[in-house]
């Protein structure tokens, strides 16, 4: 029986560990990702990192429920990008809380995706407003207004069948 000759992996560093440089690194990654989105409701997009940085961030954030990490691919490269859940929650609150006292709408542009499924998500129980949004791709809106006539409002007339 012939024995195949294995190819050394280059990724790893001899004796199996990761260097300590590249520890470091990663540790100052993840200092300046918490610093960066401390009051920030923007995410944080990463890229040019390693599969093994990639997956340390991801780890570190994974048990924090006030951060979302998400890998994109673009192409051949993989963007990370950092979402500050905890930040945007408050923003949609304060706006929530805007739009109860003022009676008047809000409108949130230049929003991605996630963070607007985030704010609809968390909004979906708030009584007295809706969400809703609107436009095409980028131009997509997201508008938090009060509820004119709330599905309350209609069982309260179902049941004493005013109308």
């Amino acid at each position: 029986m012939e024995r195949k000759s294995r190819r050394p992996n280059r990724n790893r560093r001899p004796g199996g560990g990761r260097h300590k440089a590249d520890i470091a690194k990663i540790d100052r990654i993840l200092i300046d990702i918490q610093k960066s989105l401390r009051d920030s409701i923007e995410p944080l997009s990463l890229e040019n990192l390693t599969a093994y940085e990639r997956k340390r961030i991801h780890s570190f954030f994974d048990d924090k429920p006030e951060f979302k990490t998400k890998t994109y691919r673009n192409g051949e490269d993989f963007v990370l990008k950092v979402f500050p859940i905890g930040n945007l929650k408050k923003f949609a609150d304060e706006k929530v809380k805007y739009v109860l006292e003022t009676g008047l709408s809000v409108h949130l542009e230049n929003l991605g995706n996630y963070e607007r499924f985030i704010i609809h998500d968390h909004l979906k129980s708030a009584e007295g407003i809706e969400t809703t949004s609107s436009g095409e791709e980028d131009n997509r809106v997201l508008e938090i207004k009060q509820k004119q006539f709330g599905r309350a409002l209609k069982k309260i007339i179902k049941k004493i069948k005013l109308f």
